[in-house]
């Protein structure tokens, strides 16, 4: 495999960093439900009976929205991201296999910070999941022809259709004797106390939706393929040359993706009257659509900042946070589990949904904050650089400055 091309040294593209600025705004609200406790869940999902009409409406939002459609959101990304490191890597004049080694330890590295991440904090850690994903695309598709990543991909993702679609025909058939589940399906951990004694429980947790989210459940894998292609074609770096594609993808993909929530979403209302689990797995596949169509939005966005003439300060500080993405993720369950956890301050015990909302509006918030303060400094996150300390041990480092966009 020859070297692929490269952005030119010395500066970033914009679109990826702005979507992962963006992106974890929508990670905050989408994690911090999880961290609510006293209160019965549904089955599927953390949300509540809504207890006031603005409890609703915000579920009614994050539903069809937010759930479901940020991880892959993330996912997309990641892939994007190995293919630019492996890009930059080869035409530094690393070998293949010694960039693969350091792109396998990397994620080898990601799954350590997930484990140690849902031991202390948030036990729905999603960097365990990547690294896992990344282990196995690296191992099994990093070579391959980018007509064979997107076969697979369709592959996977058909399958994933089919089963989502004869789940919606068995719940809709079974005789209502049979569709009640009893019980709650998620377990109250938040509300677990003292501190000591919820570590156990969150591992225990966070083991099983590792292996599921990175492997079983396809989503994950398949938006990091879809990611790797993408980046093979420098669909982020250029969006001026894929303009078209990305507003048919924006558009199809977000009708998709909000128009899949909705059986989830009547369901959670009461309206349709079928087990909980009848659309989880529509409610999954279609949430990779809406996030495929975040992604060319952001796209677009950047595309429109970039042709307007400089970045302004908003669109600097989001990149700001999409380059300092992990810290910025970590930072998150660092105010959210010890204001919000039983064994913190316990607010998740007395807030009602809309207003943990605006908590993750404020957290996310808080991180803009300290990674503009870092960017002015020209540092990278805390959390970047010990991750970067161990990928690149040994091993001559091709990484781009930290806060020079593309102009």
């Amino acid at each position: 495999m020859t070297a692929p091309d490269v952005a030119p040294p010395g500066v970033r593209a914009l679109a990826p960093d702005l979507a992962r600025g963006l992106m974890l705004l929508l990670i905050a609200l989408a994690n911090v439900p999880w961290f609510l406790y006293g209160t019965e869940t549904s089955l599927t999902s953390a949300h509540r009976e809504p207890s006031t009409v603005l409890d609703g409406v915000w579920q009614s939002v994050a539903i069809v929205a937010v759930d479901g459609r940020s991880y892959p959101l993330f996912a997309f990304l990641f892939g994007y991201g190995i293919w630019q490191s492996f890009a930059r890597q080869r035409a530094a004049g690393l070998e293949e296999p010694a960039v693969r080694r350091v792109l396998q330890r990397r994620h080898g590295w990601l799954l350590v910070f997930g484990a140690v991440h849902a031991a202390l904090l948030w036990f729905g850690d999603v960097l365990g999941a990547y690294g896992l994903a990344g282990l196995l695309v690296v191992w099994l598709f990093l070579g391959r022809a980018t007509r064979t990543l997107l076969i697979w991909a369709a592959t996977l993702t058909g399958v994933v259709l089919l089963v989502a679609l004869g789940t919606l025909a068995v719940g809709a058939a079974l005789p209502p004797e049979l569709s009640d589940v009893p019980g709650d399906a998620n377990p109250d951990l938040a509300g677990v106390t003292p501190y000591l004694a919820s570590i156990l429980p969150r591992l225990g947790f966070w083991l099983p939706l590792t292996v599921t989210q990175g492997v079983f459940g396809l989503m994950v894998p398949v938006a990091v393929l879809l990611g790797i292609a993408s980046a093979r074609a420098r669909v982020l770096e250029e969006p001026g040359a894929h303009r078209r594609a990305l507003t048919r993808t924006a558009v199809v993909g977000i009708a998709v993706g909000w128009l899949g929530a909705v059986p989830s979403l009547l369901v959670h209302l009461g309206t349709w009257d079928v087990p909980e689990w009848t659309p989880v797995v529509l409610h999954l596949v279609t949430g990779l659509f809406a996030a495929l169509g975040y992604a060319a939005l952001f796209a677009l966005l950047a595309l429109r900042v970039t042709t307007e003439g400089t970045p302004g300060h908003v669109v600097g500080a989001l990149t700001a946070v999409g380059q300092r993405s992990l810290t910025s993720y970590l930072l998150q369950s660092v105010i959210f589990a010890p204001l919000l956890c039983a064994w913190g301050l316990g607010l998740g015990g007395v807030l009602d949904q809309w207003q943990a909302a605006l908590v993750a509006v404020a957290t996310w918030l808080v991180t803009v904050v300290v990674a503009v303060g870092l960017a002015r400094n020209d540092r990278r996150g805390p959390a970047e650089r010990v991750l970067r300390v161990l990928t690149y041990r040994g091993t001559a480092s091709s990484a781009t400055p930290v806060s020079r966009p593309a102009p």
